[in-house]
């Protein structure tokens, strides 16, 4: 199968706000791109809806970690309704339309970071 998607992603559970018109959602990313995330809800959010998104990034600085906060605005793409654990929710997709120019740089790095992390756990396990 051919990956249609222009940045890598990865499968992290990041911290994640989503704020709009009606609630705030907090919540946390199943994965996550430069470009977008999917995550769970317990809000029916439609497609289409426009959302406030605070995202916490555990980053490195001189030695030690630090949690970088990045603000932008997305968009719903996706959204799939599930029935887990007796609770209804809903996985949503969601893309970046408005970040920082340095937000996404640090974004970026952070996932190619895990990227090439897990490269080289899954080349030494073979």
């Amino acid at each position: 199968m051919v990956e249609k998607r222009k940045h890598s992603r990865i499968k992290r559970f990041l911290p994640l706000k989503l704020s709009h018109t009606e609630c705030d959602i907090l919540t946390e990313t199943k994965d996550i791109s430069v470009s977008g995330a999917y995550c769970s809800v317990d809000k029916p959010l439609e497609v289409m809806t426009r959302v406030n998104i605070v995202l916490l990034l555990a980053v490195k600085k001189s030695k030690s970690k630090v949690v970088k906060k990045i603000n932008c605005k997305g968009v719903v793409v996706r959204r799939d309704y599930i029935k887990d654990n007796g609770k209804h929710s809903y996985h949503v997709g969601i893309y970046f339309n408005d970040m920082d120019e340095r937000d996404k740089k640090t974004l970026l790095s952070y996932v190619n970071s895990i990227h090439k992390s897990s490269e080289l756990v899954e080349s030494a396990a073979k």
